[in-house]
């Protein structure tokens, strides 16, 4: 029997947390953790990529069609709920960290997330849910009737309580699957790796299956069998999850990392009036910090400054809501000098959020028929999910071993440099998307003929290859430059860039329609000029990607500090390159592998 009682602090600094069973009592790395564990933990997160994604790709079609809600305010609609359900994903990892720990957070908000399903299962199936049918002739002459505010009702509380518990899965899902491996046992740290190609390979299958099966059922058989499968697939990962409770592996709550940061900036408020030191060993703790000093935001330093009524009160000086050690003023400036990218990685996100909207309605004004089937408006997606996954191989079986033969870098191409490739191809996606728009709509009113859907496949693909790139790219950043003590806050920084991403098209979609009087945004596509949008976004990439370019020259990488022999270094660069497809659009990565190779 071998048990794992780790607690204490290792030579770099970093804390190994205690880690416990169900009872309360040490492992035994024999009967607890693992596959079995993992793969219990794996079903919650397949069943929470087929309810989100069985809802945002196919939710607009519901809204214009069967709610007769305008298209621009349907589009708002989506934005805003995946915006909602990557930023509550902050609040699920701050839960985790400052009380509940992973599992709790993760059961309770799985819970939440099947109940929301339910409701939007009840809100799409019940007739008094929905407006009066619309025949042809009033279709054609805009005269059906919108669903009015008590209908929405339903809907929204259905949509914003899966958005809450997604945010809390997505947040901690990963993190409690990679606690049932001992990342200081040899043999656990490589099953940790395959824990991570196994987690973006359940994302990408519960997506697809999303798109491919519930779409149709959704299309074909009924909105209410859909998102009822859905929400029994929930209810499953939740009893399965909550089976696995002995074989678990815990880490009790360390607090979050958002409590420093608030600390650290009410502190360097209230004492803004004070004369700056100096010399900065007359800070709190200077001798003691384990970041070096830096001089920049120096403002913030004022947060370690010992006055004299604090010195005087001897307790005061050992509690941190009085004043704040140099370690803790160093780490939020690092965060800070992390903002810069953070905010030119958003737009990625905003061209993404199209391919859950005005994409899909461009696919129900083309053609769409397979022979004598007709495939469902969202189920186009295929090609982006396609995409994702094969860039996601090439970029690490082909771009980055060729890049490393070029550069001589061990990592190929920079975490920076990745965000701005991906930067370029969803330029390029909607350069695409503009010119085939234009082109649909003008047969579409010249020829009275509509082109075959899978001309969206340039945009899809496009989008697809950026994000192979742009994803790994954003999250690797977060993960290598965030401190030490704070790496739980890489997947709020990158949760918190997709979700600005959907907002800031909701903002986009609202500015538009009110400065060009809905002429460009309209649910009639052929009298709207919805390329013109496409290629608004085109001309914000590009001043984002020069803004980009200009803040990624400024950056300065912090230094990694290897934990392996020379010797073994080319094995484990090739177990990292792997396993950095451990993350999805809202999941996080183990950061001892990065940390094991050189920036």
């Amino acid at each position: 029997m071998v048990l794992v009682t780790s607690s204490g602090e290792e030579e770099d600094g970093s804390v190994h947390e205690t880690v416990l069973d169900y009872k309360g009592n040490s492992v035994d790395k024999s009967k607890t953790g693992g596959w079995l564990a993992a793969g219990l933990i794996l079903g919650t997160e397949l069943s929470e990529r087929i309810c989100v994604m069985g809802i945002s790709m196919n939710l607009v079609t519901y809204l214009v069609y069967d709610l007769k809600i305008p298209s621009a305010k349907s589009a708002t609609i989506v934005t805003n709920f995946m915006g909602t359900l990557n930023l509550l994903g902050l609040l699920g990892g701050f839960l985790a960290d400052a009380k509940l720990g992973r599992y709790s957070t993760v059961a309770v908000f799985a819970t939440i997330t099947a109940l929301g399903v339910m409701m939007l299962t009840v809100a799409t199936t019940l007739p008094s849910m929905r407006p009066p049918v619309c025949d042809g002739s009033k279709r054609e002459q805009h005269l059906c009737t919108e669903t009015n505010g008590k209908q929405l009702a339903l809907l929204y509380a259905a949509l914003y309580t899966v958005a809450l518990g997604g945010g809390g899965i997505k947040s901690n899902v990963s993190g409690f699957g990679s606690d049932q491996f001992d990342h200081r046992d040899p043999k656990e740290e490589k099953s940790m790796i395959f824990f991570f190609n196994r987690f973006y390979f359940a994302i990408s299958i519960g997506s697809l299956f999303a798109v491919i099966v519930l779409v149709y059922i959704q299309d074909n058989v009924g909105r209410g069998w859909g998102y009822g499968i859905s929400a029994g697939t929930m209810v499953i990962a939740v009893v399965v999850l909550m089976c696995g409770t002995p074989w678990y592996r815990y880490k009790k709550a360390q607090g979050s990392p958002l409590t420093i940061i608030w600390r650290v900036l009410l502190l360097a408020w209230q004492k803004r009036n004070l004369p700056q030191p100096s010399d900065p060993s007359l800070l709190n703790e200077y001798e003691k910090a384990t970041i070096p000093y830096s001089q920049k935001l120096r403002c913030l330093d004022k947060a370690a400054i010992v006055y004299d009524k604090e010195a005087r009160d001897a307790d005061n000086i050992n509690t941190s809501w009085f004043v704040s050690t140099v370690t803790e003023v160093e780490e939020v400036k690092m965060v800070a000098r992390l903002i810069p990218i953070w905010s030119t990685s958003i737009l990625f996100w905003t061209i993404y959020s199209q391919m859950t909207t005005f994409t899909v309605e461009q696919a129900t004004a083309m053609d769409r028929k397979l022979g004598s089937f007709q495939i469902p408006a969202a189920s186009y997606a295929t090609i982006l999910f396609v995409t994702i996954l094969l860039f996601t191989s090439l970029n690490e079986r082909v771009f980055v071993p060729f890049a490393r033969r070029i550069t001589r870098k061990p990592q190929g191409i920079t975490s920076l440099q990745r965000i701005g490739i991906g930067l370029v191809f969803s330029m390029a996606a909607m350069v695409a998307a503009g010119i085939i728009e234009k082109q649909r709509r003008r047969i579409a009113v010249e020829e009275h003929r509509d082109i075959n859907a899978f001309w969206l496949a340039p945009q899809y693909f496009l989008v697809g290859a950026g994000e192979g790139f742009a994803y790994v790219g954003q999250l690797e950043f977060f993960i290598r430059e965030s401190p030490e003590r704070m790496k739980s806050m890489s997947t709020g920084f990158f949760l918190s860039s997709i979700s600005m991403g959907f907002f800031v098209s909701s903002l986009l979609v609202t500015i538009v329609v009110k400065i060009t009087g809905k002429k460009w945004i309209m649910t009639n596509l052929n009298g709207g000029r919805l390329d013109n949008f496409y290629w608004l976004l085109a001309v914000l990439g590009f001043v984002n990607f020069l803004i980009f370019l200009a803040v990624a020259r400024k950056h300065r990488y912090k230094v990694q500090h290897p934990t392996i022999l020379e010797e073994q270094g080319q094995k484990e660069l090739k177990s990292l390159n792997e396993g950095t497809q451990d993350v999805e659009k809202n999941g996080t990565i183990k950061i001892e592998y990065l940390e094991k190779i050189e920036a």
